[in-house]
This record gives structure tokens, sequence and C-alpha cells, in this order.
């Protein structure tokens, strides 16, 4: 179909892909939890925006050069790993904030202060970007599924990206609407929204050590 091979192998891959947990999905199920549905999709089109880059990159042949210039991934890999780190400690500074106001005035369903603005179309991207291994595995993973005789692999790998969209879209909703349930939580408890910001900080910087790891 249209330089498209193996179409059900490609599908189950994807889904397994898609649910693996990682720092554009923790993203956009913290966004949601902590300022509902509309800035969740906010935060899910700057990663769908950043997958649709990285996919254009790789089917454009970027990620061979990725791999294959070791001074321009590490780049990439340190910068991205830098950006991780600055959001997870703005992640656990809030928390801390968090803790603290919960015990000077010892009001555990205190109405949280403004929150700051963060504009999360945009960080969605940029941690979406920022992700050389996503650009590597993109590429060894798409070519794998496109006919070599094919006259139009351009249009083939339009078609996986769309699915691959597709499962992103479904994926992220489900996300963004279990979020905002847990977001009534949130309000009533401060504790537990310290607690789960602490925890989502935490995670950003373990992916932030396993990207400076990362080797091309």
């Amino acid at each position: 179909m249209l330089g498209v091979t193996d179409l059900p192998t490609y599908l189950i891959g994807l889904v397994l892909i898609v649910l693996l947990p990682g720092p554009n999905s923790l993203y956009v199920l913290s966004v949601a939890a902590r300022r509902g549905v509309r800035t969740g999709y906010q935060a899910s089109a700057g990663v769908w925006c950043g997958d649709a880059v990285l996919m254009t990159l790789s089917a454009a042949g970027v990620a061979s050069l990725l791999q294959a210039n070791t001074l321009l991934f590490g780049i990439v890999k340190y910068a991205g790993a830098g950006y991780l780190t600055w959001l997870a400690f703005g992640m656990l500074r809030a928390a801390w904030q968090m803790w603290r106001t919960r015990r000077e005035r010892g009001e555990a369903e205190e109405i949280a202060p403004p929150a700051v603005e963060e504009r999360p179309f945009r960080r969605a991207l940029v941690i979406s970007l920022f992700n050389p291994k996503a650009i590597l595995f993109f590429v060894a993973f798409f070519v794998q599924f496109v006919e070599p005789g094919y006259a139009y692999p351009a249009l083939s790998f339009v078609v996986l990206g769309a699915f691959a969209q597709v499962a992103s879209f479904l994926y992220l909703s489900a996300l963004i609407f279990g979020g905002t349930k847990l977001a009534a939580a949130f309000a009533r408890r401060r504790r537990l929204s310290a607690g789960a910001t602490s925890a989502a900080g935490a995670l950003f910087l373990g992916f932030a050590v396993k990207l400076s790891l990362a080797t091309p």
C-alpha cells in the first residue's frame, strides 16, 4: 500500500513504542493535571509538531548525519539533556514551594497560587525536538517498512507518519482526560500535588541522565 510493507507489524510496533513512557507524554500529563484539558492539548500540539519535524528530518537523512557525526550528535544530546535538567529543577522548585506554603499556612486545601506562564506548546515542542535518540529511532524504524523500489518514498513516509500521529493523538488524549481527573484530587490535596510534581521532576532528571549517556 503506497510503498509501505508489512503494515500490521508496523502498527503493532508503533503501539508498543507510543505506550513507552517518555518526557513528552509525562509533560502532557503533568500540564493537563495542573491546568486542564485545553492546556493539555496545547502541549500535545507541540509534541505532534515536534514529531512531524523529526519524521521529516529522518526522511531527509538528517538522522544518518547525526549518527555519522559524533560531534554534532554530542551537541544535540547535551543541549537536550540540559533542557530536561532545567525543566526538572523547575518542577522540583515548584514542589518545594508547595510544601513550604502548606507548612507555613497549615491549610491542606489551600488554593494554589497563580501559575507562571510556561507556554506549554513551545515547551513541549522543544522537549520533542531535543531528542536525538528519537531521530535515530525514526529513521531505523521507518526505513524497515518502506519498499526500496517504490517510486515515491516520500509518500510512504507520509503514510507511516500519519499512522504515528494518529496513535500519538489517541494516547495523549487519554493522558489528558486522565490528567484532568487527577487535577481535582490535586486541588483538594496540596500534599498529593507536591508529591506528584516532585516525582515528575525526578523522572525528568532521569530522562536527562539517560539522554546524556546516549550513543549514536
